[in-house]
């Protein structure tokens, strides 16, 4: 099939390349309500996915000839979902993109997180609770280990990193545009809204009284659940902690001082995922 050269290409002069250029700072992308994503996958994601009113994520598609080429499919679906597409020269794709190596196509989305309310309003039975991640990779390997896990949503609180940082949307190779994600809620009307939704809130902590195998054990992990996830040097602060319904252990069997936190994420999320889809998982802490 493939994507004819176009006459010309944008010019890095022009403001289109500026105002995606700009997104790359949280300022800019919280004004404009926009953000980057680069990248094949990420961008056929961005197009795929549908907001309100059912229009396609993407915004507006740079992409260089070699890109077009290789990705017409893309270039196609985003041209019928509505998207301006713009052919660039290497240059101009380096100059808005965060990558050291870009792979031809950069994406402008509209932002797609979704108000706290309409998540609790859905009943979710396993979620992700970013309470105090500073580290953009982290939030977005997080985010991609929740989708992977099969949770219903994730809950970023006031106290921790955009995901729409660039870095963040790269790691979550493409599950930010799986599950519903909101953004900046109070860690304590996170936790006191699920609860209310008959969500038990689990805090992850390597200091936790409570061991994830004597969790398991007991049969305690079938109900619907949030797991609460802390910064990355130092945890989750005690007045988070005390929030919580238990504070749990990922334990330790061999020699390792301990687990990093995507890693402790993936295996807090899936031990709950497995023991919401056995006999008898998920059943109601309190009654609807």
């Amino acid at each position: 099939m493939g994507t004819p050269a176009p006459a010309e290409l944008i010019s890095p002069r022009s403001p289109r390349v500026a105002a995606a250029r700009r997104l790359a700072r949280r300022n800019f992308r919280t004004k404009e309500r926009r953000f980057i994503a680069e990248g094949p996958q990420a961008v056929r994601e961005a197009v795929e996915h549908r907001g309100a009113g059912g229009a396609s994520t993407l915004i507006e598609l740079f992409a260089t000839v070699e890109a077009a080429e290789r990705y017409d499919g893309i270039i196609e679906a985003a041209l019928e979902a509505g998207a301006r597409v713009h052919y660039a020269s290497d240059e101009v794709l380096a100059e808005v993109s965060q990558t050291v190596t870009p792979q031809g196509l950069v994406g402008v989305c509209h932002f797609l997180d979704s108000p706290f309310e309409e998540i609790l309003a859905a009943r979710p039975k396993l979620v992700a609770v970013l309470a105090h991640v500073r580290d953009p990779g982290n939030a977005g390997t997080v985010l991609r280990c929740a989708d992977a896990a099969g949770a219903d949503a994730v809950v970023l609180t006031d106290a921790s990193v955009d995901p729409y940082n660039p870095k963040s949307v790269r790691a979550s190779v493409g599950s930010l545009f799986h599950l519903p994600v909101a953004v900046g809620v109070p860690v304590e009307q996170a936790v006191e809204g699920l609860r209310a939704a008959g969500v038990r809130i689990l805090a992850a902590d390597g200091a936790g009284e409570d061991d994830l195998d004597a969790e398991l054990d007991a049969g305690t992990m079938g109900t619907p659940s949030a797991w609460v996830f802390g910064n990355e040097a130092w945890g989750l602060p005690e007045e988070t902690r005390a929030l919580a319904d238990a504070v749990v252990r990922v334990p330790i069997h061999g020699k390792a001082e301990s687990l990093n936190l995507a890693t402790a994420a993936a295996v807090c999320l899936y031990a709950s995922a497995r023991a919401q889809r056995a006999p008898g998982g998920c059943r109601s802490v309190t009654p609807s």
